[in-house]
């Protein structure tokens, strides 16, 4: 089953939960953690989506790339500018339990700018 959502003045979190809860299966009578779930979603008008608070300022992404000192950082913005996409993929994937079957469900996630 598809899930078409849009994202058009959604607060990012709210949003991710409710993607990563049906990437899971978890809103069907039939859950079961072991299974990958069937539902694929659709996000719509990403570009349109809102922070509560200053966090399109304030909120920062790090990643290390194994070297001493080497901590890359950006900012909400940056990443924004860049890909939109990025930061709701990146929320919902921190969402999902972190296990074998985190990369299947990711791939149910299309997001449509």
């Amino acid at each position: 089953m598809e899930h078409v959502i849009d994202a058009k003045n959604q607060n990012m979190g709210r949003l991710a939960t409710k993607i990563a809860n049906i990437l899971q299966g978890k809103h069907k009578a039939g859950y079961n953690p072991r299974l990958e779930g069937e539902d694929k979603v659709i996000v719509k008008n990403i570009g349109e989506i809102k922070l509560s608070g200053r966090k399109s300022e304030q909120k920062v992404y790090h990643r290390h790339t194994g070297y001493m000192g080497h901590l890359k950082t950006k900012s909400y913005k940056q990443a924004e500018a860049k890909d939109p996409a990025w930061a709701l993929r990146h929320a919902v994937q921190g969402m999902l339990p972190k296990n074998s079957l985190q990369a299947k469900r990711l791939k149910r996630l299309v997001i449509e700018k």
